[in-house]
């Protein structure tokens, strides 16, 4: 039993499905089965069910998965320890982050990072914030950088906030479907209490989506059932769609810039306490951090204090 093997075992089981495991592990498929088939002629016990749906594992295979896991974090850990030890000489760091907060922050910072410690491997995964806390969870990142809010159930997880984004309404340009509005100091955009488009109909994103489950928040806190019109992917589609007055949306306010200029809209501050997300960094507190993951944090935190969030 060694690194490669468990390694083999806890992918397959992860993607319940050899093929899916071979491209993950840029290993040809027909060897990975091979490699299974030994592995299972070796301990003498089946490790997968082979069903329609994907490969389940077997009691044997669950018992395997556990101890794997279990083998492959400690191993990891001794390779953080050694990397500390080293002072940087050699390592890898592996993080999680959202797609679109690694499209405006990955470029400054990996180039930063790898002038100042070259020999540092590093491994990105861009995953949905759900998926980055059962990552850490697993212990297969080192950290995260996401979107979260305290009503999110991570009690597991460590989150050191970076910002806090409100959320906004978005409509038609010029289409005073909203009446009832404040101004409110120097913000932005007049405000609108939520309650007043019980009645309209919403464009939203899928339930999988970090901004959708604050959309949720935000609607079971005021006690409204939306009339959701449309459940997309993508956050600028839906504002976009917003735009030309099929239905209302939210999102996070720094969002706003990312496409500025085009699919004009118009934009409200949103009473509710509950109305924002937070940009962290997330952490397992009961993972070992090495030193190499430790000067990556403290480049995020110079990268929020010297630049504009998005």
């Amino acid at each position: 039993m060694n690194e490669r093997e468990l390694l083999y075992i806890k992918t397959i089981a992860d993607e319940k499905s050899i093929s899916k495991a071979a491209k993950k592990l840029f290993v040809a498929q027909p060897s990975l089965s091979q490699a299974v088939q030994k592995i299972e002629e070796e301990i003498g016990a089946k490790l997968f069910i082979r069903n329609p749906d994907g490969m389940t594992l077997t009691f044997a295979g669950e018992k395997y998965y556990l101890t794997a896991t279990e083998i492959l974090n400690i191993y990891d850990d001794f390779r953080n320890e050694i990397t500390y030890i080293n002072d940087l000489v050699s390592g890898r760091i592996t993080f999680g982050i959202t797609g679109f907060l690694g499209t405006y922050m990955l470029p400054d910072l990996i180039n930063r990072y790898s002038k100042k410690h070259p020999n540092i491997e590093i491994y990105v995964k861009e995953l949905t914030g759900t998926e980055i806390e059962k990552s850490l969870l697993n212990g297969s990142i080192d950290f995260g950088i996401m979107h979260t809010h305290p009503l999110i159930d991570n009690s597991c997880i460590k989150n050191d906030i970076l910002f806090r984004d409100p959320f906004v309404i978005v409509t038609k340009k010029g289409q005073h479907i909203i009446k009832k509005f404040k101004t409110i100091g120097n913000h932005p955009y007049p405000f609108i209490n939520i309650n007043f488009l019980k009645d309209e109909k919403f464009v939203l994103l899928e339930k999988s989506k970090r901004i959708r489950q604050i959309c949720d928040i935000i609607f079971n806190t005021a006690r409204i059932n939306p009339n959701v019109a449309l459940a997309l992917n993508n956050f600028e589609t839906a504002r976009r769609i917003a735009s030309t007055g099929y239905g209302i949306t939210m999102i996070p306010l720094s969002y706003i810039k990312i496409f500025e200029g085009q699919y004009e809209a118009d934009y409200y501050m949103i009473e509710n306490e509950n109305a924002f997300w937070d940009t962290c960094i997330s952490t397992n507190p009961n993972m070992y951090m090495s030193k190499a993951s430790k000067e990556f944090i403290n480049l995020i935190y110079e990268y929020f204090e010297n630049s504009q969030p998005i």
